[in-house]
């Protein structure tokens, strides 16, 4: 695949905040925010997380299960986990340079 077909587009941090919670496994609305919330240390609202989950389930990122107690789960596809595997590896990079950076300054 090329590096565009895991490209996030303008709305990668919340798309990201997601993608990894959802690594774990499925999780509704409610559980993907507290779980961002307690990864990022800042809150994530529900227009941002419902409009990234339907960009992600658009772009096949991620699927609807079906509803437990009037709660949808989501789950990563195969492509979603390939997609936040190749987005935290270019950030590892990104991460490790600008650490090298400071270091040699």
């Amino acid at each position: 695949m090329q590096d565009a077909d895991f490209d996030l587009g303008r709305f990668a941090e919340p798309s990201l905040y997601i993608l990894v919670s959802l690594t774990e496994g499925p999780k509704h609305g409610y559980a993907i925010m507290t779980d961002v919330e307690e990864i990022t240390g800042s809150p994530m609202g529900p227009g941002t997380l419902y409009g990234a989950l339907a960009r992600l389930e658009r772009r096949g990122l991620i699927e609807p299960l079906e509803a437990v107690d009037r709660r949808r789960p989501y789950r990563l596809t195969s492509l979603g986990e390939a997609t936040v595997r190749a987005q935290l590896e270019r950030l590892r990079g990104f991460t490790r340079t600008g650490l090298d950076r400071l270091r040699k300054a």
